[in-house]
């Protein structure tokens, strides 16, 4: 029934005064009314949380046939205005804090967005052969230049892949995908980092990876290639693990098991000796350290950065222009930091247990105050209370980690794909900078 009338609200044919037909979509007919989000199913918290109200739904109704076969249950209604106060309180806080959480996490992967576009178009511009006829350049400390217009302009664009592929190194990582078997790595992942990583799993018989492929490819499927195959079986990829989190690296973090154990007493601090106090005994074998992927980025953008510096390519800035390119890459990692409060800080499972026991213990108190005056009438205003205060609560619970794959987390995909668009545009359709470009900045202020 509410389908057939969502359908009608949805699509309405009226004729102007040429006689013409005009759809009025769903879209424009919520400008004028609320009826389109009031009757929609699709994209509302009803359909999670519709077992618990038919649990409060079903209570109620055996309360009311107590009520109709002689016994007593009412309950004066001084019992409901007690609890009401403290499930206000605390669903308003619950609801405030996870939305706190969810807007801080959209506005850190943006602002990581904003650094990786300035640092791909500083680097698409700044980065240039100096003019041959340039009288200072030749007085120039830093060497000549070898490379061809044609041979840095490739690495330009490698670099600039780099910042593309940090994005959606820091979308899995915070997902708590491992692994280099991700579709989306294609053409982007350079392979300097793939023999990097492919070195540390040769000396690492341990690796573990996740291959959750059907959340990522663009063609929609969780099918990989013959070469794909090829390649997860020599980095080891396992399907198998355990639930992701956000403390996920290139190799699974073996350290994370040890912290939660008691510390062991060392001789070398012979100060903390007291029993209030331990060490935590770090593994000596530095190839079983761990390192999450976009710091490994974020090493080779800086590296890159220095090699553009070193050759003589960023002498139309000069080491103001160097600094201002590693103190992007710098606000990269911070942001990185920033989304990792937000996916390793989740809010404690004592207080939303304790929420959810609070709003239960409300809801099915309301009947045993309510039958009195309202009689059968109570069951359908209980479940209206039930539906109110547990969808508040269910979406508390949908957007408290907004770096997820739930249907109410952020569109992490979506966000990459555009900025690779983006620089792929600044490739494919902007000028370089460095053509016709004259002066040098040594940074001595005399230019």
């Amino acid at each position: 029934m509410s389908s057939a009338i969502s359908a009608q609200t949805t699509k309405k044919v009226a004729k102007d005064s040429g006689g013409k037909k005009k759809i009025i979509t769903r879209k424009k007919l919520r400008k004028y009314s609320w009826l389109p989000d009031v009757l929609r199913l699709q994209g509302s918290i009803f359909p999670k949380i519709l077992g618990p109200v038919l649990t409060v739904t079903l209570f109620a109704t055996l309360v009311a046939y107590l009520q109709e076969k002689g016994f007593n249950v009412a309950l004066p209604n001084s019992v409901v205005p007690l609890l009401s106060v403290v499930v206000g309180l605390i669903l308003v806080f619950r609801n405030g804090t996870s939305y706190d959480r969810y807007w801080e996490g959209r506005k850190d992967f943006q602002s990581m967005i904003s650094q990786v576009r300035n640092l791909s178009r500083l680097i698409w511009i700044n980065v240039a052969v100096p003019p041959a006829d340039d009288p200072k350049s030749k007085a120039a400390t830093s060497p000549a230049p070898t490379l061809s217009a044609k041979e840095l302009r490739r690495k330009k664009v490698d670099a600039m892949k780099l910042c593309v592929c940090y994005a959606f190194t820091v979308k899995h990582y915070l997902r708590g995908e491992d692994g280099l078997e991700w579709e989306d790595y294609l053409g982007i992942l350079p392979a300097s980092v793939v023999k990097l990583v492919q070195a540390i799993d040769r000396k690492n018989s341990g690796w573990t990876s996740y291959s959750a492929t059907e959340h990522t490819t663009r063609s929609g499927t969780a099918e990989n290639s013959d070469d794909e195959q090829s390649s997860q079986t020599q980095m080891g990829s396992s399907t198998e693990g355990a639930k992701p989190d956000a403390t996920k690296r290139l190799q699974v973090k073996r350290s994370k098991d040890r912290l939660k154990q008691p510390g062991v007493k060392s001789p070398k601090t012979p100060l903390l000796s007291s029993a209030l106090h331990s060490t935590i005994d770090f593994h000596p074998a530095p190839a079983s350290l761990t390192t999450p992927l976009p710091l490994v980025i974020a090493h080779e953008l800086g590296r890159a950065i220095f090699k553009f510096k070193r050759d003589g390519y960023l002498e139309t800035v000069g080491p103001a222009g160097a600094n201002a390119l590693n103190t992007i890459v710098q606000g990269m990692v911070d942001g990185l930091g920033n989304m990792e409060r937000v996916a390793n800080t989740p809010i404690p499972r004592s207080y939303s247990i304790h929420l959810k026991q609070t709003v239960t213990l409300y809801l099915f108190s309301l009947p045993f105050t309510l039958i009195k005056e309202l009689g059968w009438g109570m069951i359908p205003v209980v479940t209206v209370v039930a539906f109110t205060l547990m969808g508040i609560e269910g979406i508390a619970d949908e957007i408290e980690m907004p770096f997820g794959l739930d249907k109410f987390d952020l569109p992490l995909e979506r966000y990459c794909e555009d900025l690779k668009e983006d620089i792929q545009y600044v490739i494919e359709r902007l000028p370089e900078g460095g053509e016709g470009m004259y002066g040098i900045d040594d940074g001595l202020g005399d230019d």
